[in-house]
């Protein structure tokens, strides 16, 4: 739900991603592919509030972790997102480029409480906010 998660993970693995088309190499609409850890990497996860100030050019990412190993996993995020009071929608820039807003303005709090009533059903939470289909 945040605006970014830069993430450290081990050599263990087990972070996926599901595919939301289809990419050649790499995985087909609705799987789920594995990131594979590289050494020293980070990964940067774009989070739902990037995608509503961006009016929906950089996408969230659905993922989830699973154990790959016998082995203890372990990974350092770091989440960024705006306090609760704050007022998020598309950047007026970007509305202005597309022609259309595609998300509403809100208070985050509103957000952060739809996310957590409804955590578990994918991206369903953009639901929300989101004002046009595209």
């Amino acid at each position: 739900m945040g605006m970014l998660t830069v993430l450290l993970q081990d050599g263990i693995g087990g972070l996926y991603v599901k595919m939301e088309e289809d990419i050649t190499d790499a995985g087909k609409k609705g799987e789920w592919v594995e990131i594979p850890p590289i050494p020293g990497a980070l990964i940067i996860n774009v989070g739902d509030t990037l995608q509503i100030l961006s009016n929906g050019k950089y996408k969230s990412a659905e993922h989830r972790v699973r154990t790959t190993s016998t082995q203890s996993r372990v990974s350092i995020p770091i989440f960024t997102m705006p306090r609760p009071n704050e007022k998020i929608g598309p950047l007026p820039q970007v509305v202005e480029r597309d022609g259309v807003a595609h998300y509403r303005e809100f208070v985050f709090e509103e957000y952060m409480n739809n996310f957590f009533g409804k955590a578990h059903e994918g991206k369903k939470s953009l639901d929300f906010a989101q004002i046009n289909s595209f």
